[in-house]
């Protein structure tokens, strides 16, 4: 009985865990599927249109991660609104999480900036970070790692692989037409009138006070 409970056990765990990637939709992308290839040998893929910029840095680059408590997986790729996930490079890096398959810290590196997406893992971290001016592809990586905390009490969830919803619009509800309001906004306006009124006839008559005097003459 000890045993089937047990096994109970361990099947609805993998039941509860397996929707989260398995069910992901991941969209077919050249840039992910040469991503993933390249992370079964190293935690470092650079996209050929971008060799140019990380130059020689990849060796430091791949020490860096290494250096990480999680595991990281780092893709150096063009990225733009003309691409399939509209300029939401998070959900590019769910993208990868999930056709990885492995937990860990998924980031993705356009040369000026650096977004990460936590992939069942206990930790969080910036949605993206800028580089600075002549800051290498190296110390960008370093500059975001070194934001990533990691917290036991965190539930880890699976990244993101949907557009976000469009925020709510808030519409102001019209006020109620009562009696009421219209007499007490007409009240308030004639006050507001009768005020105006008195302080303006107040600076006519200073200013003919002046003029008077100066004219040696009586109001």
């Amino acid at each position: 009985m000890k045993r089937l409970t047990m096994l109970l056990l361990a099947v609805a765990a993998l039941l509860v865990s397996a929707p989260a990637t398995a069910s992901a939709k991941i969209p077919a992308d050249p840039r992910v599927t040469a991503a993933v290839a390249a992370w079964k040998s190293q935690p470092l893929y650079v996209d050929p249109q971008y060799a140019s910029v990380v130059g020689d840095q990849g060796p430091s680059m791949i020490e860096r991660i290494r250096q990480s408590n999680l595991p990281v997986f780092v893709a150096v790729l063009p990225t733009g609104s003309w691409f399939q996930e509209r300029g939401d490079i998070e959900m590019l890096a769910g993208w990868l999480a999930h056709a990885n398959g492995k937990p860990g810290i998924y980031l993705v590196m356009d040369g000026d900036r650096t977004f990460g997406a936590e992939h069942l893992v206990r930790a969080y971290g910036p949605s993206y970070t800028y580089s600075a001016r002549d800051e290498s592809m190296s110390q960008q990586l370093s500059v975001f790692l070194d934001r990533i905390r990691e917290r036991d009490g965190y539930e880890p969830k699976a990244a993101r692989t949907q557009p976000l919803p469009p925020p709510e619009e808030r519409v102001r509800p019209r006020e109620r037409f009562t009696a009421g309001k219209a007499i007490g906004n007409g009240a308030g306006g004639l006050i507001i009138g009768l005020m105006g009124g008195a302080l303006l006839a107040g600076c006519v008559l200073g200013l003919a006070a002046v003029v008077a005097r100066r004219g040696g003459g009586r109001l």
